[in-house]
């Protein structure tokens, strides 16, 4: 059985797709499996992928239901003690990066690594310890995580319902309500690109929406927090640069910060 499972989902993205793979195959470590999910691209991906089936265990273009119905196909495929989510113009950082990674016997269920997003100049840090906080803006990158597959066999695979924040509800379940064990590992992992749906405005009302039924299902106790902090960062968000509304938003910042500080102290029950 393979350390490690490597899922790439691409649609229409050959550039993006041909850096991931060249990435991921000139990797020094061997102990992997590579499975590729295409959703009946007609850019040429297809063409692309065929260029270095030799070097996939398994991969399929045909039609799907979005993104996380591919990444559930994939992990339906993977034999991997671990599950990396490198999605087509994802990239590793270097040639090296998962033999320092798992040149350690890792018992941990859950690793995660730091990671850049192209277009910013700068590393994106995560910490050691994990508290909500961790989760309310922003989350550890499925493209620099590595997930035992035993995760998604006991508690389930990504909630297809969900347009943008399955990855996200699916860390705060195996990770809050679950507790799983996990480590940071102190390196950057890997590139994703710039944008997507989850930062497009057009899309920010779906996002909200699946951020507070997700936090409903998963960590109903939590709820009311969650939301308060919401409802009082889109206030913000909505305020205009006169005087009196600078005032107010300095108070909304003040109580956005003793939100933050209660959440970092909350404790969740493990059921």
């Amino acid at each position: 059985m393979p350390k490690l499972s490597i899922i790439t989902i691409n649609l229409n993205n050959k550039d993006g797709l041909r850096k991931t793979i060249e990435s991921v195959i000139s990797q020094t470590f061997e102990d992997f499996e590579y499975i590729l999910i295409d959703g009946a691209s007609t850019d040429g991906s297809v063409e692309v992928i065929s260029q270095f089936e030799t070097r996939l265990k398994y991969w399929i273009s045909e039609p799907d239901n979005g993104i996380y119905h591919a990444m559930n196909k994939g992990i339906k495929k993977a034999k991997g003690d671990y599950c990396l989510f490198l999605n087509s113009g994802d990239y590793l950082d270097n040639s090296t990066i998962l033999e320092c990674i798992f040149e350690s016997n890792h018992k941990e269920e859950l690793l995660y690594g730091n990671f850049m997003i192209n277009g910013f100049n700068q590393t994106f840090t995560m910490p050691d310890y994990l508290s909500f906080n961790t989760f309310l803006d922003v989350s550890i990158g499925h493209h620099a995580s590595f997930i035992k597959r035993q995760l998604f066999e006991s508690y389930g695979m990504y909630n297809e319902n969900n347009k943008i924040v399955s990855d996200w509800e699916f860390f705060i379940l195996v990770v809050f309500k679950y507790r799983c064990s996990y480590k940071h590992i102190n390196k950057t992992v890997s590139h994703r690109q710039e944008g997507g749906i989850s930062i497009d405005p057009k899309y920010h009302k779906i996002h909200m929406n699946e951020r507070n039924e997700a936090i409903k299902q998963v960590l109903p106790e939590f709820h009311d927090t969650f939301m308060d902090y919401f409802n009082l960062k889109e206030e913000l968000h909505d305020y205009k640069s006169s005087k009196v509304i600078q005032f107010i938003r300095k108070l909304q910042k003040s109580k956005i910060n003793k939100i933050k500080n209660n959440i970092s102290k909350f404790r969740f029950n493990r059921n």
